[in-house]
């Protein structure tokens, strides 16, 4: 099917080779929101979307009933009192981060920082003015660990395991993006409390094993870092994140887990009676997604027809064409069986027998990225056959018979995987230079839709010189090093930490 030129122009798809201009488009095109609503990253999800989005969640749902952590459902609204008591929280650790010293060297601030000019107020109740301020959650530590304090008694409560799938709301000031950046987030979290470090430490490679259960699902290749420590959460130990890498080159960070140690418990009195009766603090870490996941999976698989979902978050996987059915008046129950037994199966599958040719079909279903396509007429009938193609281009006729459109779902994922998997190869390159000691003439060599790996393991003045040299931003340490040592970028120390720098969303 040709679907260049004046036809495409018509539905306003631009090459995804202009990737800024693309990636905007397709959302809207393919149904996914609608961006027209009259505040600013705040879309309106359309159903296709907010399907999409729900398989997303089955995934965590799944993985999170596969470790035994329980769903809740917090409240929205926040007294103000609890976001002084986390920012005073958050002052003081980041104070003694940048000391150098044990936070508990230090006295609270009086001036706290934190969330305070990210959020939204709310300062009345119908014509009454509150007593208390409560603003809409950006996340949830405040309202959980409060609760947390009054069910925790002793170590017979640990570990507890808990997650909620609901909207947070941050007063975003950047240039916005549909699931990209947003105001108004549809949000994973997950929250553990432990016993001890070793329980939370646990928890931490839990969350890394299931971060990769679901991007394999999603087929999408990360970069897994522990971020630096000027790039961590200031209420956290430490962080670690998951970041993909767009086709423009910029990474976008989809998951996050953070490791609390005992510096939560402390400041909402969450502790816990061990059998011997002593009282001690829990530990904690957290765990989080967002609608990023799908900005991801938009931007990474798509083409310049339009959108390829992987199966696994396929609102609909295949859509069955009844073809020529006024030529053979069996055509179309035959199609419609066909679409019965692969539900049946367990597929999510469209009988499509609106009547417009097959090439407006054909179109309207490569935009939105249905994964198989099978059409059948009264020729595939007597031959006891269909067509079958994947919307990642092959074409085949096979039998009519579930297991192999299983079997094409299946290769679909997997040719999804490998393609990324090259984009992300040809995308990520060892940095031009062994040192930073070049000058202004050498600087074309740094291309912009680069990710550069790096020996690093230098300190935050080293990091700060780099990023400003390069105008990229860094990582952090990735889980994997490298094989033999390398000298630093910075130090010129030999050293096997293996680090990335890009231009991050």
């Amino acid at each position: 099917m040709n679907v260049s030129g004046p036809s495409r122009a018509k539905r306003g798809i631009p090459p995804k080779s202009e990737f800024n201009k693309w990636y905007p488009a397709i959302v809207e095109i393919a149904d996914l929101v609608d961006k027209r609503y009259p505040i600013k990253g705040m879309d309106v999800w359309k159903p296709y979307g907010l399907t999409a989005m729900g398989l997303i969640d089955s995934l965590a749902r799944r993985e999170m009933s596969r470790t035994g952590h329980h769903e809740y459902r917090f409240p929205l609204l926040v007294p103000e009192d609890l976001l002084d008591k986390e920012n005073k929280l958050v002052s003081i650790l980041k104070a003694a981060r940048e000391s150098g010293v044990d936070p508990s060297e230090l006295r609270f601030d009086e001036e706290a920082s934190g969330f305070k000019k990210e959020v939204y107020w709310v300062t009345h109740g119908g014509e009454n003015k509150l007593e208390m301020p409560m603003f809409l959650r950006p996340t949830s530590e405040t309202p959980m660990y409060t609760m947390f304090s009054l069910w925790v008694r002793s170590h017979a409560d640990l570990p507890l395991k808990t997650f909620q799938i609901v909207n947070t709301f941050r007063y975003e000031t950047k240039q916005t993006r549909s699931f990209i950046r947003v105001r108004e987030i549809h949000f994973f979290e997950a929250h553990t409390v432990h016993a001890d470090q070793t329980g939370a430490d646990e928890q931490i490679e839990e969350d890394a094993e299931m971060v990769q259960r679901i991007m394999h699902d999603l087929c999408l290749p990360s970069l897994v870092s522990k971020r630096p420590v000027w790039d961590t959460f200031p209420g956290a130990w430490y962080t670690k994140a998951a970041d993909v890498v767009m086709p423009n080159g910029r990474t976008l960070q989809v998951a996050t887990y953070h490791h609390y140690k005992d510096q939560w418990a402390n400041a909402f009195d969450l502790s816990y009676e061990d059998p011997e009766g002593n009282t001690k603090p829990c530990h904690q870490t957290t765990f989080g997604m967002s609608e990023r996941l799908l900005g991801a999976v938009v931007g990474m698989h798509g083409d310049d027809k339009g959108l390829i979902l992987p199966p696994a978050i396929a609102p609909i996987q295949v859509v069955v064409m009844p073809i020529a059915a006024h030529a053979d008046s069996n055509v179309e129950p035959a199609a419609r069986a066909l679409a019965e037994r692969l539900s049946a199966s367990g597929i999510r599958v469209e009988l499509d027998t609106r009547d417009v040719r097959p090439g407006v079909k054909h179109y309207d279903w490569e935009i939105k990225g249905v994964p198989i396509r099978i059409e059948l007429g009264p020729r595939d009938l007597s031959a006891g056959k269909f067509i079958l193609t994947l919307r990642t281009g092959s074409k085949s006729e096979i039998s009519i018979d579930e297991a192999e459109v299983l079997e094409s779902l299946e290769g679909l994922a997997e040719d999804l995987r490998q393609r990324a998997k090259s984009l992300v190869s040809d995308k990520v390159q060892p940095f031009p230079f062994d040192n930073l000691d070049y000058d202004a003439s050498q600087e074309s060599s740094i291309e912009s839709g680069i990710v550069y790996q790096i020996a690093f393991e230098g300190n935050d003045s080293d990091a700060e010189f780099l990023e400003k040299k390069t105008g990229l931003t860094l990582l952090g340490e990735c889980d994997d090093e490298f094989p033999e040592e390398r000298n630093c970028l910075i130090t010129g120390k030999a050293t096997k930490k293996k680090q990335h720098i890009a231009r991050m969303y």
